[in-house]
Parts: structure tokens; C-alpha cells; sequence
């Protein structure tokens, strides 16, 4: 199943939630907008965080005085009713953003997921631990495949499993090739296979699904067998809606 199937079957069960609540025929008004990293994740003590650094944006979506957030690279802004947003085509980063933000806020709304808000301050670091931990007492993992730099995730994974049972890739270029923490970071776009097929647990940003790399990366975890885990907000409600499994300790 690829990531545009993953999308349909959200939209799909989405708008069966709008329907059932009698939101898509209401003028309801759903607001997005860019913050800045302050305003998204508040003043962490580190500063390598790609919204802190200007790689990322976050888009925040607020219904029914609900809000919730998605990372994105293509950030943008809308007002309209929900109808709009389950037409759109989900053709690009910025339409799945968006999709996925408004998704996420009324899935919140509803009760139907949680965790769609970013962690603020030093939360990220409590976050990194508790994924460990989790790991720890799930997983019988010696080898981690680390999809999307995180710095706090991937510092956590490295104090807790050592830098030699740690693989990490990303796409952003200035990353590629460097030296974080002892591990070197891969390309995302050329060695994501080799991360995976190396990896017993493969841990993967939820902006996988925005930026249309989940695709290829899910077809590699069922290709190769793996266990996966996605962390961050962004992915709350598609996997609420299709129970991909799912870890955000610190979100709101």
C-alpha cells in the first residue's frame, strides 16, 4: 500500500466522521497558519531543531477552538469550510500539510486521537528518553534505523543503544554526510533501503506522509519484515484512522 492509498483511506474514514457529525455541510472555519519556531516549540536549550533552524515550518489548524499542528516544508495558509479540505487532490506537499493539519484538529475534536500539538521547551529531550524507553521494553532491537534527523531522538538513541547499532538518514542536504552524535547521517533519497534492510525497528518522522516519502519507505518495511514506529504530531490522525503505530510521549 503506498502513501497515496494510505491518504484515500484517511480521507475516505474522514469524511465519514464529517458526515456523522454533520460538519460538512456547516459553515465551519478552519484557520491555518505558519508559526514561528517560538511560537511552535517554545525556547528548547538546544537550537538544531530543523523548525528552530528554518528547515521546517509548523502549520497550525484550529476548529472548534481545537488546535493541532503538521511540519511541513511547504507551509501555507486557508480559510474555508471542511468540504474544501477533503477535495483537495493531495497533490503536493503544501495540500497534504494542510490536509493533515485540519484532519488532525477535528480528529481531536472528535476524540478519535491525541498527541497533535509539538512539545514545547525541554520537552524534546524528556520525549527522546521516553521513546527509548519504550523501545527498550517493546522491541528486541540492537540495530535502529533513525528516517528524518531529530537531533534530541537520535542523541537519546545513541546514549541509550550506542552509536554503532544507530543508522540515520535525511533529506536535507546540509545534514547529508555529517557527523551527529558518531553516526553519520545518510541520504535519504539513495539509502533509505540500505536503513531499513540493516534496521530491526525502523523509527520514521510523521512528515513522511507531507513530503510523499512514506511510500517508498513503507513498501521497504514490509519488503524486508520490519518493525516501524512513527513519532511526532503530525502523523495523529492518519494513524488513528488506520492504525499505523504510532509514539508521541510529550504531545498535546
Amino acid at each position: 500500500m503506498d502513501v497515496n492509498d494510505w491518504l484515500n483511506m484517511a480521507k475516505n474514514k474522514f469524511e465519514e466522521i464529517l458526515k456523522k457529525n454533520g460538519f460538512m455541510d456547516e459553515d465551519i472555519l478552519i484557520l491555518v497558519k505558519t508559526l514561528s519556531p517560538e511560537e511552535a516549540i517554545g525556547n528548547p536549550g538546544r537550537r538544531d531543531f530543523p523548525i528552530v533552524t528554518g528547515k521546517e515550518r509548523v502549520i497550525e489548524a484550529s476548529f472548534m477552538g481545537v488546535k493541532s499542528h503538521a511540519f511541513t516544508d511547504s507551509p501555507g495558509e486557508f480559510s474555508g469550510k471542511l468540504r474544501d479540505i477533503v477535495s483537495l487532490p493531495l497533490q503536493n506537499n503544501k495540500e497534504r500539510a494542510l490536509f493533515i493539519a485540519c484532519m488532525n484538529a477535528v480528529l481531536k475534536y472528535t476524540g478519535i486521537c491525541d498527541k497533535v500539538i509539538h512539545c514545547r521547551d525541554d520537552e524534546p529531550e524528556v520525549c527522546a528518553e521516553e521513546i527509548c524507553k519504550h523501545i527498550k521494553k517493546h522491541y528486541v532491537a540492537r540495530q535502529i534505523g533513525l528516517i528524518g534527523l531529530n537531533p534530541a531522538i537520535l542523541e537519546g538513541l545513541v546514549r541509550n543503544f550506542g552509536p554503532k547499532n544507530i543508522l540515520c538518514t535525511d533529506l536535507n542536504r546540509n545534514n547529508i554526510g555529517a557527523i551527529r552524535f558518531d553516526v553519520e547521517i545518510w541520504d535519504g533519497n539513495t539509502m533509505t533501503e540500505q536503513l531499513v534492510s540493516a534496521s530491526e525497528l525502523v523509527l520514521m518522522t510523521g512528515t513522511t506522509i507531507v513530503n510523499n516519502t512514506f511510500n517508498k519507505i513503507w513498501e521497504y518495511i514490509e519488503a524486508y519484515k520490519k518493525n516501524y514506529l512513527i513519532y511526532g504530531v503530525t502523523a495523529s490522525g492518519m494513524c488513528a484512522l488506520t492504525n499505523l503505530n504510532k509514539i508521541c510521549p510529550c504531545g498535546r
